[in-house]
């Protein structure tokens, strides 16, 4: 076993199995993405009207083949713009996942290589190592000190201790330890290749801004053919066919907004432009304005609230110390501090002259508070050299080191600070070693409740010099270490920005509830209580919907499966915004209205099933896509009632001449139609469409579902202004008709 596969049994199994990779959804090719932009009724419409153009120009010497070449200009200009981006956006995730290729470390015909995960085969042997990515579902047959981190598929945040005979799996990580195991399924076998295999199957549904885009199109494209049809009837009676057809083509041109395609597709491209600049990548354009209409935002609290980093906020010895406010160690300080350093198994690294941490966040978290004070582990380790170690497993809940300094052995431990004091039968206190009695423990024990009860992570410190006896046995008690992963500075602003938008925002965390509440409380996140996972499991959706309508905005030690519920049910009255970076998480971003994938910590599945993926995985950058995407939609609004009125005014006018006058041609050809669409009204729409967006657009509620792009205030604004508009130049027409 220990010699691992053949170089040649790897390639014949590679053979049967496949590699080792999750099949991607089937990607549209560059074709189809240019094909998907012309698939608008408005667009279908017009191509449809450069035709007609085209056959009149076959029928009649008087029109020009430049109507036809002009439509179908715009038609491509608008589709090439649209497609640009969105292949863009393809191109940028797929070069950020060829810089995140995995490797794998694996034994093979008895020595050691790194390939390709890609290239692993069922009954490989590999090796597992802090900071390592698991390559693929495998079974443990040798572990030392090993805790995998599986949030990416439980969503559990703490790390799991394993041992040999346990399984680990595919894309999760090692967070301390090492060990070797037997590659037992990969690819599409594994457990995230069976949960990607699922997302295949549900269907792809449209964004809600493409929904209403849609139904806005039916009704102007509805709206467009009675008037065609109207206009044909009664031309037909008082023309000849080639001027019927040229007044149906000007009739189709004056009633269709040829630039509000081309509008539209600027003002998302330069939507994209502005949100990558602000660390949202976007994937699908429509995305972006929908982001913009959604009133609840449920996010994950590690790494997107949080710095997704521990850090030591308060050392208690015989006093309580707070680290920011002390600068220098005294005695009681100094042996914690050197505890944290010695029974430490995190590493350094250093890349480009950085310096670079690896390891369990927690050691990470001990280790920078000892050096913040001077007391470098790879120095200590010279001084104090390690012998042995007994290491920490989930029974346990501790863990020691003895050191050897001259002649002297000293222990370290450090645990869970209820298993720790059993071990222990002195305390340091005020400079001198004194009997641990039962007071004194309690009121330790008190201290641990308090730091715990504030949402810290509470560790205990012990040591003693080495003699007779067992290592974990009349230890000296030396304190307490309370650590937490703290805010981001910039989320306190972003949650405030929340509530004057009208927006709810929900945190749904694996973490523990006391965390959850103390990190809610610090960043303003209001709720009128924490919901854990288990008591979702018991609620029926209407008892889960009561609770939510309740205020409980915090969900804690939860699964992907209770995200899932949690959007489900939200989404009967709300539009969701739901943010996601494991595996499992996939489901719920596929389902929300706009999915929203971590680009730092996320899977590849679940930015596949996403719609935006966040480069810097920061709640801040969520808030700051929504105010972009109610720009977008406040600007759609604006350039739709300034074309949607003047093209009023022109259908208006040709109608009204075609009906009253007898012409020998349309009063406005195609030509001359095109040229005021696109230059005269279409330039301005497109400074309209790049518009800033205005002080107060955060201050005002997100429109409400249902709610669609033409309001009746809109409707009533265009067809007022339209009937203006129209009365006047009719009159101007008229007055001018003999010259």
């Amino acid at each position: 076993m220990n010699e691992g596969l053949t170089w040649e049994e790897a390639r014949e199994r590679l053979k049967i199995y496949g590699r080792n990779e999750i099949r991607k959804v089937k990607k549209r090719s560059p074709l189809m993405i240019l094909l998907s932009q012309f698939t608008s009724p408005i667009i279908l419409i017009l191509i449809i009207a450069a035709f007609i153009s085209l056959a009149t120009g076959f029928l009649s010497p008087r029109t020009s083949f430049i109507d036809s070449a002009l439509i179908l200009l715009i038609v491509l200009i608008s589709g090439v713009a649209g497609f640009l981006q969105e292949y863009k956006s393809e191109k940028t995730i797929e070069a950020l996942q060829k810089m995140a290729a995995p490797k794998a470390k694996v034994v093979r015909s008895g020595r050691f290589a790194e390939i390709e995960a890609s290239q692993l085969a069922p009954g490989d042997l590999i090796l597992l190592e802090t900071g390592d990515v698991v390559p693929a579902d495998a079974k443990l047959i040798e572990a030392f000190a090993l805790k995998v981190d599986e949030a990416s598929l439980t969503g559990e945040s703490i790390p799991v201790g394993k041992r040999a005979g346990d399984e680990v799996y595919m894309n999760t990580f090692v967070n301390t330890g090492r060990a070797k195991a037997i590659v037992k399924a990969t690819g599409m076998a594994t457990r995230v290749g069976r949960i990607a295999g699922k997302l295949e199957e549900i269907e792809e549904e449209a964004t809600p801004f493409q929904k209403e885009m849609a139904k806005f199109s039916r009704n102007v494209t509805w709206a467009i053919i009675f008037l065609i049809f109207v206009m044909s009837g009664v031309s037909f009676l008082k023309y000849e066919l080639s001027t019927s057809l040229l007044l149906a083509v000007s009739l189709a041109v004056a009633a269709i907004p040829e630039g509000l395609p081309a509008v539209l597709v600027l003002s998302l491209t330069m939507g994209a432009k502005v949100m990558a600049k602000r660390n949202a990548l976007v994937r699908k354009l429509a995305a972006i304005e929908s982001i913009g209409a959604v009133d609840v935002i449920c996010t994950d609290k590690t790494g997107t609230i949080t710095e997704s980093e521990m850090r030591v906020t308060v050392i208690l010895t015989d006093r309580e110390i707070e680290v920011e406010k002390v600068e220098e160690a005294g005695e009681d300080l100094r042996l914690v501090l050197m505890c944290s350093a010695l029974c430490n198994n995190s590493k350094v690294l250093y890349e480009e002259g950085k310096r670079l941490y690896s390891g369990d966040k927690t050691e990470i978290a001990l280790r920078k508070v000892a050096e913040e004070f001077g007391f470098v582990k790879e120095k200590l380790d010279i001084e104090y050299r390690r012998v042995y170690e007994i290491p920490f497993t989930s029974e346990r809940k501790m863990m020691s080191v003895v050191v050897e300094k001259g002649e002297k052995k000293l222990v370290f431990s450090k645990g869970a600070p209820e298993i720790l004091i059993l071990m222990c039968s002195k305390v340091y206190h005020q400079g001198k070693v004194v009997p641990l009695d039962e007071n004194k423990m309690h009121e330790i024990l008190r201290k641990n409740e308090g730091l715990a009860s504030k949402g810290l992570r509470v560790l205990g410190f012990a040591f003693k010099e080495l003699g007779e006896g067992e290592v974990e046995e009349n230890l000296v008690w030396l304190g307490l270490q309370g650590m937490i992963d703290p805010p981001r500075r910039e989320v306190y602003k972003a949650i405030e920005e929340c509530k004057t938008a009208g927006i709810r925002a929900i945190m749904i965390t694996g973490d523990n509830p006391l965390t959850a509440k103390a990190i809610a409380e610090e960043v303003g996140l209001e709720s009128s209580g924490v919901v854990l996972g288990s008591e979702i499991d018991k609620l029926s959706n209407k008892e889960l919907e009561e609770k939510l309508a309740s205020g409980i905005n915090i969900f804690a030690r939860t699964s992907p499966m209770h995200k899932l519920r949690i959007l489900e049910v939200l989404q009967k009255d709300s539009r969701v915004a739901m943010a996601g970076d494991g595996v499992n998480d996939a489901l719920a971003l596929k389902k929300a209205d706009v999915g929203i994938a971590m680009g730092i910590r996320g899977t590849e599945v679940a930015k596949e099933a996403s719609d935006i993926i966040l480069l810097d995985d920061n709640f801040a950058s969520i808030v700051a896509a929504v105010r972009e995407g109610r720009r977008i939609f406040d600007n759609l609004r604006k350039f739709i009632n300034y074309l949607f009125t003047c093209n009023f005014a022109e259908v208006a006018v040709i109608f009204l001449a075609t009906i009253f006058l007898t012409l020998k041609e349309p009063v406005l050809l195609p030509l001359q139609l095109l040229w005021i669409n696109l230059v005269t009204d279409g330039l301005p729409a497109l400074a309209l469409g790049i518009d800033p967006a205005s002080p107060d657009i955060m201050n005002k509620p997100p429109r409400k579902k249902g709610e669609g792009i033409l309001s009746k205030r809109l409707s009533l604004q265009i067809l007022i202004i339209g009937i203006e508009l129209t009365a006047l130049l009719f009159l101007i027409f008229f007055l001018t008709l003999d010259s």
